[in-house]
């Protein structure tokens, strides 16, 4: 578990992060949200030790990450994929990092391959794409296999394919118990993926809570075989209808079992019913801005 407990921190008369408190707990993804400036990976790096905090501390399994006996073991980072000397190889980089954090060398052949550059392992990482940057710097956090990962936007310059790979990896991860903090401006891929949010505006976390919680269910969405007959049957059960795309009705403030019900007494066939859940850029907006 890693617990950061007031963290913040400022330069000069400029407060980044103030007053930052949060859990992260094994077997789950939390994606880190905020507008740039707001602080999110200032809060990571002092997490992880490369940035000092002015005042608060963040502790992992009772530790603070300094303290840790062997910090790559434990906390699997990807902070700034391009903080790697260009002139190594691939395979080169990811040996170093397995003497220093005690990793046999053969793992480093199985994270090449797990992360798909065993083709590139011996070319120049100055030739690298910002994509195969990205994987050797998540290969780098996946050597000792450590129970935590801390990435800092790692699909940065993945296609598709890498996207939905990271996503997979991700959740594998917390299945098996472990514990991954993920901060990205990808709202649409973080909503697929993570279990919880936190979201930063201004240096303060201005929400904290699972995704379903957050997004709420806001109405509900139906479509019938006779969509206008089943509008009327729905206002004259006194519910507001708002008519969508391609045959959808809108019925806010209700949720599908009220719905459901008003077709069932009228003998309507639906062929769509689900719960009606506001964006997640919706939501990241109308937090940050109001931070």
């Amino acid at each position: 578990m890693i617990t950061v407990s007031g963290l913040t921190k400022k330069y000069g008369d400029r407060t980044v992060v103030d007053d930052v408190s949060f859990t992260l707990e094994p077997g789950t993804v939390t994606g880190f949200l905020g507008p740039n400036g707001a602080g999110k990976t200032t809060t990571m790096r002092m997490m992880t030790g490369l940035v000092a905090p002015t005042a608060g501390a963040a502790v992992v399994g009772g530790r603070p990450y300094a303290q840790l006996p062997n910090p790559g073991a434990v906390v699997g980072t990807l902070l700034d994929a391009s903080a790697v000397h260009p002139g190594r190889t691939g395979r080169t980089h990811l040996r170093l990092l397995a003497q220093t954090i005690g990793v046999p060398a053969g793992r480093v052949d199985e994270v090449l391959g797990l992360v798909g550059l065993t083709d590139a392992a011996h070319r120049r990482i100055g030739g690298y794409s910002l994509g195969m940057r990205q994987r050797l710097g998540i290969a780098g956090a996946l050597l000792a296999e450590p129970p935590v990962l801390l990435f800092d936007e790692p699909v940065n310059g993945l296609d598709p394919e890498g996207i939905r790979w990271m996503r997979d990896l991700l959740r594998a991860h917390a299945a098996r118990g472990g514990t991954v903090l993920l901060s990205s401006h990808l709202l649409g891929e973080v909503e697929h993926t993570v279990d919880r949010l936190l979201v930063i505006g201004n240096g303060r976390i201005v929400a904290d809570a699972p995704v379903a919680e957050l997004l709420g269910a806001e109405g509900t969405a139906v479509r019938a075989l006779d969509p206008a007959a089943f509008a009327r049957a729905l206002e004259e059960a006194g519910f507001h209808v708002q008519h969508g795309t391609q045959g959808v009705l809108l019925v806010p403030g209700t949720d599908p079992s009220q719905v459901g019900a008003v077709a069932a007494a009228g003998g309507h066939v639906l062929v769509e019913l689900r719960p009606q859940q506001r964006a997640l850029e919706d939501l990241f907006f109308s937090l940050t801005t109001a931070a």
